[in-house]
């Protein structure tokens, strides 16, 4: 039996109520990390600002976190509660039991989420001086209440001289080596179950899905007929090398873009919104997976590491400033996913045809105006008004719809114009029967936009035709064609 199972999962019974119990806040009491969501928060929203914590040796981490706390604008009204904690806690207080924070973050930020909550009593927090964790809060709370004159609960290895000096030690969304440590400690320590993520939290947060548009990666293969063992091998490590890039990225966006992706219906369900998957965790998994990309970039060629740079230059300015301008976000996402046919291009060095990146930009530019057409149809229909961290409007719907159409179809435009190309008339035998894959396209395009002026289309069109069975017959009907025309 290992040590998370020896410890009590209900919570203890107590005929006394004059024992106050003190709550930690990072991990414990919500899901998150206030220091690692003012960090992103600032960086996000004042960049250079966040570049003031480079005076941290110089200082204390009470310092910096009175310094973000100053800079960041965290509404803790959406921080992801652990639901667990706080039925404990409502539980607890309805027996007549007085509820304290007490936590290493800002004071400041304390206060504000015990008026939020409502029934706190009273609340430590950390100041520009005092860093109040570890020793520091024992001390504080030993002072305040007398040496075993109070219950506590945490989740994390600090937590220990904290649960040394209490009464009733109670851990919660703690990693079983630190539980079973509270164990040989204190016998009767008290666990407060909470539920935890799993391999498959981690993979929602790098969103292996989306991995379906590196795909793109093969476009210039497939293109160039230059089909042999090693032009293959490039570009399934080409795909590969995106793909890790790309979920980098996506973290990173997550972690820049909290506060706006918890008012948002679907993606407060994010694992970093919704705090399944730890901020700390997240923002070391970024980097690793960029280091991994890098890698299986410079045994692909470094044409194409230097497009993957590219790549995730623009990926990082779009999460920091492009995407909260109109228009400018959407072209930015259609020359992203026209970079990975550029990309592909290079693995195998073999130039990209004008003709396909301009097919790329237009259908592309579509699918990002139908995305940011179904978001503001969702937040009409939720009576949400206008979504935070954009440039658009509710009534901008129309002329976004339009917009959409006429990109739609200008792509198939000039996918009608390459195929009457030279190139395309020394690549295949039967070039005419290409014009055929032309109303197909239309269909799809078309389709699209209906489905998502009902408010039936996922909001991420890309995805919806990777997994929607009318999309991908259409897919096989036109793939039939270009077969067929060899």
């Amino acid at each position: 039996m290992n040590g998370a199972a020896d410890i009590h999962t209900v919570p203890p019974t107590d005929p006394s109520v004059d024992v106050p119990l003190v709550v930690d806040i990072d991990g414990t009491l919500i899901k998150s990390d206030l220091l690692i969501e003012n960090f992103f928060t600032v960086l996000s929203s004042r960049p250079l600002a966040a570049l003031g914590v480079w005076r941290l040796p110089l200082r204390s981490k009470a310092w910096l976190k009175s310094y973000l706390a100053d800079k960041a604008e965290t509404d803790v009204t959406t921080l992801p509660l652990n639901q667990p904690v706080v039925d404990f806690l409502l539980q607890e207080k309805a027996r007549g039991r007085r509820i304290y924070l007490a936590s290493a973050s800002n004071h400041r930020l304390v206060q504000a989420l015990a008026r939020h909550l409502g029934f706190v009593d009273g609340v430590f927090g950390s100041d520009g001086t005092v860093n109040l964790s570890g020793a520091a809060k024992a001390e504080r709370l030993c002072r305040q209440f007398g040496g075993q004159g109070f219950d506590y609960i945490g989740n994390d290895w600090v937590d220990f001289p904290v649960w040394r000096a209490c009464r009733l030690a109670i851990a919660t969304n703690a990693p079983p080596r630190l539980v079973r440590r509270l164990k040989a400690e204190r016998p009767n320590a008290v666990e407060l179950s909470a539920p935890r993520g799993g391999i498959k939290v981690y993979l929602k947060a790098m969103r292996v899905h989306q991995w379906l548009k590196n795909l793109l990666v093969f476009v210039p293969l497939l293109a160039s007929h230059e089909v042999n063992p090693r032009t293959v091998v490039d570009s399934l490590l080409a795909a590969l090398a995106y793909s890790l890039a790309a979920s980098s990225a996506y973290l990173l966006n997550d972690l820049l873009d909290l506060p706006n992706d918890r008012a948002h219906p679907s993606k407060r369900n994010r694992p970093l919104a919704s705090g399944r998957l730890p901020l700390l965790q997240g923002a070391l998994l970024a980097p690793i997976l960029l280091v991994l990309a890098t890698l299986s970039g410079l045994v692909v060629s470094m044409n194409f590491l230097g497009v993957l740079a590219l790549y995730y230059l623009i990926t990082l300015a779009y999460s920091l400033h492009l995407k909260r301008h109109m228009l400018i976000d959407v072209l930015t996402l259609a020359g992203l996913y026209t970079m990975r046919i550029l990309a592909g291009s290079a693995a195998i060095d073999r130039p990209s045809s004008a003709w396909l990146l301009g097919f790329s930009v237009f259908v592309f530019l579509c699918l990002a105006l139908i995305k940011r057409y179904i978001e503001l149809v969702g937040q009409l229909r939720a009576n949400k008004g206008n979504p935070k961290g954009r440039g658009y409007r509710l009534e901008d719907l129309s002329i976004l719809s339009g917009l959409a159409s006429a990109s739609g179809y200008c792509s198939v435009l000039v996918l009608a114009l390459y195929f009457n190309s030279p190139e395309v008339h020394a690549l295949y035998s039967h070039p005419t029967l290409l014009w055929l894959a032309c109303p197909p396209l239309l269909y799809w395009i078309s389709r699209l936009l209906l489905l998502a002026h009902r408010g039936e289309l996922h909001d991420d069109p890309v995805v919806f035709a990777a997994t929607d069975r009318t999309s991908l017959i259409t897919g096989a009907v036109m793939l039939a064609i270009v077969l067929a025309a060899i």
